[in-house]
């Protein structure tokens, strides 16, 4: 690695499907060309087999901590009530840049805690951002005549209680200031966001360029994710649709951040990740008309794959993924190696000269050899597919063991009497499952789930709904012990000897386990 310390652009879209973009097999079959992002790919490395969380909410905490989210109480998306979020414990790769003298900026989607003063993306290392402290889905609310639009009862169960149902603020913050609330998030900033993403993006960068510091840039745009409403000039532009209108938005988009680090000078010193939190959207339904205000009528699409997000089929798990360094990565380079999100945390981050945590679990390997090609392979032999607390699959190599039965976002999950093992490479949609002569294989899958079952053990997860402060386990407080042993599995239990002088204040809530 270079010894100047790279800038880093990270493009992170929502919910976009493997097979969307042209050089993933989509582009003109969805209906739009992706020559932008497809020469990025041409210029970079193209990864294959990428892997995320199964949730929107996971994969973003995964990113920015390094961690399985089931370790911080994120591995599922939070609906209402109680806090949510990251505890202030957690370390994200913002906050470790910035400890090393990066310019750190966020705009777009957080969904990793509503407290816009106390788990806000400048609570956790961002120097400056702008965010949806949620997710787009409430956008529909607003457009309903039967909307409230303010506070509600629910008797007699909750008695007097108000409760709030309110259209989603957009808060701006910078780092040693207030929260401050600039808009509504409703559909008309909607159809606008992702460009406002994009000029807060360019602003940011001429910025740190001409105070001489290296940036990261976080850049968690919201489309595809519903409503995929078009931004005004893309609306009705290609004649098919709203996906081919939002690809063209998106390839644009993705564009002007590239021109404006040319612009710069600054391309060659700056890393760019392009890809998304979760595989595609399988349940978009609504009446259609070109160009619609809703969103249109259309479903994501995870070219080979089966499935789609919430899931743990790989039309879930598996995204697009491209990374570009020019004169640093190998250009035009495409690799079937097995890559985790939780990976770009400690790539990223040491790639930048800061300090990955050693005072707690990190799940992220360090990629840059093989990034940069002096590693023939990831390093990487093994993928957990954690959906909710679910350990719902295991990926080794080439081979994917399914432990439940779940075919879609909406569908109930069930566990397998025997687990079912398939082959990716042979099968990709995972409809036909490979038997006995094959079971060998479950052995490093059992290891791999033993090891990490015991790690949960030794450093127990943050429950969801954790109040700050936590107060993690000191060493001696912890008292681990064997609890039950299935053939090569074992479980484990621990107890905690600490007594509080005060019991936490009870947190109460819903969050989405199964879909």
């Amino acid at each position: 690695m270079t010894n100047k310390k790279p800038n880093i652009v990270f493009f992170f879209w929502d919910n976009l499907g493997w097979g969307e973009p042209g050089c993933y097999g989509g582009g003109v079959l969805r209906g739009a060309p992706t020559p932008r992002i497809d020469q990025l790919a041409a210029e970079g490395l193209r990864l294959l087999n990428f892997n995320v969380e199964a949730q929107c909410t996971p994969s973003r905490s995964a990113v920015l901590t390094g961690r399985h989210p089931i370790r911080s109480g994120t591995q599922t998306v939070p609906i209402t009530g109680g806090a949510d979020g990251l505890t202030r414990w957690e370390i994200t790769i913002a906050q470790a840049l910035s400890d090393a003298g990066y310019e750190t900026g966020m705009w777009g989607k957080w969904h990793l805690g509503s407290d816009p003063e106390s788990r806000s993306p400048v609570d956790f290392g961002f120097g400056e951002a702008v965010w949806s402290p949620r997710t787009a889905d409430e956008v529909i609310w607003t457009t309903q005549s039967y909307f409230p639009q303010g506070t509600v009862t629910s008797a007699p169960y909750a008695g007097g209680m108000k409760i709030p149902l309110e259209p989603q603020p957009i808060y701006s913050r910078k780092r040693g200031a207030k929260a401050e609330v600039i808009a509504t998030y409703n559909a008309e900033f909607r159809a606008g966001f992702d460009r406002k993403i994009t000029n807060w993006a360019m602003d940011f960068m001429s910025r740190a360029k001409r105070e001489g510091k290296p940036f990261y840039m976080y850049l968690p745009y919201t489309q595809p994710h519903i409503p995929p409403i078009p931004d005004p000039e893309y609306a009705g532009k290609t004649k098919r649709g709203n996906v081919a209108d939002l690809l063209t938005q998106m390839d644009d988009f993705t564009g002007m951040i590239l021109d404006k680090l040319e612009e710069l000078g600054l391309t060659k010193d700056t890393i760019v990740v392009w890809t998304s939190d979760n595989g595609a959207d399988p349940n978009f339904r609504m009446p259609a008309m070109d160009p619609d205000p809703l969103g249109g009528q259309w479903t994501g699409f995870s070219g080979p794959w089966r499935g789609g997000y919430f899931t743990s089929l790989e039309g879930s798990n598996r995204t697009p993924c491209i990374i570009r360094w020019p004169g640093k990565l190998p250009a035009g380079k495409v690799s079937n190696e097995l890559v985790h999100l939780v990976d770009m945390f400690t790539t990223l981050v040491l790639a930048g000269g800061a300090k990955v945590p050693t005072d707690r679990q990190i799940d992220g390997m360090d990629m840059r050899d093989f990034f940069l090609g002096d590693a023939k392979g990831s390093g990487r032999d093994t993928i957990l597919c954690l959906q909710g607390n679910r350990l719902q699959a295991v990926k080794w190599r080439q081979w994917k063991l399914h432990l439940f039965q779940q075919d879609s976002f909406l569908s109930t999950w069930t566990p397998y009497n025997m687990p079912h093992l398939y082959n990716l490479e042979w099968d990709p949609r995972e409809e036909h499952q490979v038997g006995f002569p094959h079971a060998w294989v479950a052995h490093p899958m059992a290891a791999a789930a033993a090891a990490f079952l015991k790690t949960l053990a030794i450093e127990p997860p943050i429950k969801p709904g954790t109040p700050d402060p936590y107060l993690p386990p000191k060493p001696g407080e912890l008292r681990v012990e064997e609890h039950l042993q299935i053939g090569v599995i074992t479980q484990y239990i621990n107890s905690l000897t600490r007594t509080r002088e005060k019991p936490p204040v009870p947190e109460h809530g819903m969050e989405i386990q199964t879909g």
